[in-house]
């Protein structure tokens, strides 16, 4: 039986498609965090940290400062 994807899942998909774009990948985090729920956006925020802050490891402070900045978090 094939698994059903989540909102959660859904929304890391679209996250991945739009990383080239800061700004537009800024918009489909915060439409991201309005669908889900505090748990599942906390869980997001996680999982960017891990993906796309230690992934490119450098500078940490940068790399947090180059995706998050300006983003309700």
């Amino acid at each position: 039986m094939k698994k059903r994807k989540t909102m959660l899942d859904y929304c890391k998909t679209i996250l991945k498609a739009v990383s080239f774009d800061k700004r537009l990948f800024k918009k489909e985090y915060r439409k991201a965090l309005k669908w889900l729920s505090i748990d599942e956006g906390r869980e997001l925020k996680y999982w960017l940290r891990r993906e796309y802050v230690r992934a490119n490891q450098g500078s940490l402070k940068q790399q947090e400062e180059r995706y998050f900045s300006n983003l309700s978090i």
